[in-house]
C-alpha cells in the first residue's frame, strides 16, 4: 500500500517533488534527476539545455523504483541545487558550476528567494517524512543516489581513470561511520556480489566523492542516532553523458542491483537492534 505527495507550483504544474511512501524504513532518494526550469529562470540563462542535462543526473528516478518509499525532484539544480547548503543553493558564479556561466544577467532578487524557499520546502518536508519513518520503524537508510562524468574532455577523450572514478562510489563521510558499519557495509558487499554487463562492479567508498552533500548531512545533523544516508555516485557508464542517450539495458541491470540491497538494509537495521 503506497501513499503518494506531491509537491505543486502555484500555477499547478508539477515542477516540484513527488513522495512516495511504502511500508519500510527503507527510502531511495534521486534529488538531482530533475530537469524543469522555470519560464523566468529559462529566459536568464546563458547555459544551453544540452550543458545543463550534462550535470544533472538523469535516469537516476529509475534506479530507486522499486523503492518502498521514493523521493524524486523534478526541479533541476540549475534552478535550485537541494544537495548544497541553502546559502549555496542557487549557482550565482562559475566556480560553483564546474566552470560554466550559468546566467546571461544574475537572476532577480525574486528568483534567488523563491529558490531558497524551494530549498527550505523541500527539507521541511523531508524531515517531516523522515520523522514519521523514525516513529514507526525506529531506525531508517535512506539511500542518495546520484551519477558522475567520466568524460569531462570531450565526447572523444579518454574516461578518467578507473583508479579515481569506480563504477559506484560510496560516500560516507558525513555519518558516523563506525555506528553504521554493519548497514554500509552489507550494502556495499551485496552490490560487489553482482556483475554489470559480464563484468564484476567496482564499488569503492569515498574516492570520487566522499558524501559531503546538503542531504546526507541533514540526515546526520537531524537524526544523529536514527537515521543512516548513504552517498550513491553511479559513473555514467549506463549513458553517454556527452549526447544524453541513454544505455536502456544498463540501466535497468542497475535498478536490479540497487533494488537488491533492499531486503539487506531491512535485515541490516533488524540485527542492530
Amino acid at each position: 500500500m503506497y501513499k503518494t505527495i506531491s509537491n505543486i507550483d502555484p500555477g499547478g504544474s508539477p515542477a516540484g517533488w513527488k513522495i512516495r511512501l511504502g511500508a519500510s524504513p527503507i527510502i531511495g532518494t534521486a534529488i538531482h534527476s530533475g530537469t524543469n526550469v522555470g519560464d523566468a529562470c529559462r529566459s536568464l540563462m546563458s547555459l544551453s539545455d544540452p550543458d545543463r542535462r550534462r550535470e544533472e543526473d538523469p535516469f537516476t528516478e529509475r534506479f530507486i523504483a522499486d523503492f518502498p518509499t521514493q523521493i524524486v525532484v523534478h526541479r533541476s539544480r540549475f534552478q535550485a541545487d537541494l544537495n548544497r547548503p541553502r546559502e549555496a543553493a542557487v549557482y550565482l558564479s562559475p566556480d560553483q558550476s564546474w566552470g560554466q556561466e550559468v546566467w546571461r544577467e544574475q537572476p532577480a532578487e525574486d528568483i534567488v528567494k523563491e529558490a531558497l524557499a524551494f530549498h527550505d520546502a523541500f527539507y521541511s518536508e523531508l524531515n517531516r517524512v523522515l520523522a514519521g519513518i523514525e516513529r514507526r520503524y525506529g531506525r531508517f537508510v535512506l539511500v542518495d543516489v546520484h551519477s558522475y562524468n567520466h568524460r569531462r574532455d570531450g565526447p572523444e577523450s579518454k574516461p578518467t581513470s578507473r583508479d579515481l572514478a569506480p563504477d559506484i562510489n560510496i560516500g560516507t563521510s558525513s555519518m558516523d561511520r563506525q555506528r553504521w558499519a554493519p548497514v554500509v557495509e552489507a550494502f556495499m558487499e551485496t552490490l560487489r556480489g553482482h556483475s554489470l554487463n559480464g563484468e564484476p562492479i567496482d564499488v569503492r567508498e569515498n574516492v570520487s566523492f566522499q558524501g559531503k552533500g546538503e542531504q546526507t548531512r541533514f540526515v546526520h545533523t537531524n537524526f544523529p542516532d536514527t537515521g543512516c544516508a548513504i552517498a550513491v555516485e553511479f559513473k555514467k557508464i549506463f549513458m553517454d553523458e556527452w549526447s544524453g542517450k541513454p544505455d536502456w539495458g544498463t540501466i535497468q541491470q542497475l535498478r536490479a542491483i540497487l533494488a537488491s540491497t533492499v531486503p539487506v538494509l531491512e535485515l541490516a537495521l533488524r540485527g542492530m537492534r
